[in-house]
């Protein structure tokens, strides 16, 4: 069946069937490869994407139940404001290691800074909780969106 999708603000044309989940239109129909696929159970946050602004796991999201949202994903997210900071803080703080987990746990915290600018250490580690990291950079992790919020709220 053909489905119009909105992503990255594109509309996209693509013919699968409706519980095909969004990973797989995106990687495999779409050629969009910076989305991972992780465990395909929702539980590591590899597959993370944006819904209408909502971090989503997109290996348990159908097609059928996008309809007309906007999905974002790590491609686009370094055109927003809050993701381009997010991006920018990983840098400063070395985030990266291995890497694979890396676009979920930045879709993860941009939407958490997108809605909630100056998080406490609770929320964010509500907001980053299931986002696995092998290499166990979450200090860093934690630390990056603490310098983005400082950075997204500008000089004293």
């Amino acid at each position: 069946m053909a489905y119009s999708v909105s992503i990255n603000g594109k509309q996209h044309s693509v013919d699968a069937d409706g519980d095909t989940p969004l990973l797989w239109v995106l990687r495999d129909l779409l050629d969009m490869k910076g989305t991972k696929f992780g465990c395909g159970m929702a539980l590591c946050g590899a597959c993370t994407v944006h819904v209408d602004g909502a971090a989503t796991r997109s290996c348990q999201t159908a097609l059928s139940s996008v309809g007309s949202s906007r999905i974002t994903t790590i491609e686009a997210i370094g055109e927003t404001t809050v993701g381009r900071q997010i991006q920018e803080a990983w840098i400063a703080h070395d985030v990266p290691q291995c890497g694979y987990c890396q676009a979920g746990q930045i879709m993860s915290a941009t939407a958490l800074l997108a809605t909630t600018p100056n998080p406490t250490d609770a929320q964010i580690n509500d907001a980053m909780y299931g986002n696995l990291c092998r290499c166990g950079t979450y200090p860093r992790i934690h630390a990056a969106i603490k310098h983005a919020a400082l950075a997204a709220r500008g000089p004293a």
